[in-house]
């Protein structure tokens, strides 16, 4: 009875587990790029752990990483897109195969949210707009 309950807890400890956090950021403190506006970091990561090559399921792969995790939280907070992305995974070939014996192997995805803002340049193509005007340079900061 005892080793039944200790094999029990050793494979609930050794769960596979996801996360994801997110952060929001003020516009004016991340630069992304011109026309962008930055709303929030987010890190998504999973962990698989494996044992006698058998893989407690966790889905590490950069595919379910990137698109189920990463960029469906950007989306769900309004997010057009993310930008600057960068990912990390353990490699499950070579020498690495023997992890698999007893270890785990993990996948890690960021990136910034972003909206796209609206470029001023077509909004005044109308009837009405000054079409042969130019506009004063913008004036130098001291």
């Amino acid at each position: 009875m005892l080793l039944r309950r200790l094999v029990l807890v050793a494979m609930l400890a050794t769960a596979a587990c996801s996360s994801i956090s997110t952060v929001r950021v003020q516009p004016e403190t991340v630069y992304v790029g011109p026309h962008l506006r930055p709303i929030a970091v987010i890190h998504a990561q999973v962990t698989s752990a494996y044992l006698l090559w058998i893989p407690i399921p966790g889905h590490v792969d950069l595919d379910y990483v990137v698109n189920r995790m990463l960029l469906a939280t950007a989306k769900a907070l309004g997010a057009d897109k993310v930008v600057d992305i960068q990912v990390d995974i353990t490699p499950d070939n070579g020498i690495w195969t023997l992890r698999k014996l007893i270890g785990y192997r993990s996948a890690s995805a960021s990136g910034v949210a972003v909206m796209i803002e609206p470029d001023g340049s077509g909004a005044g193509s109308g009837a009405g707009s000054a079409a042969g005007s130019t506009a004063a340079p913008p004036r130098a900061q001291p």
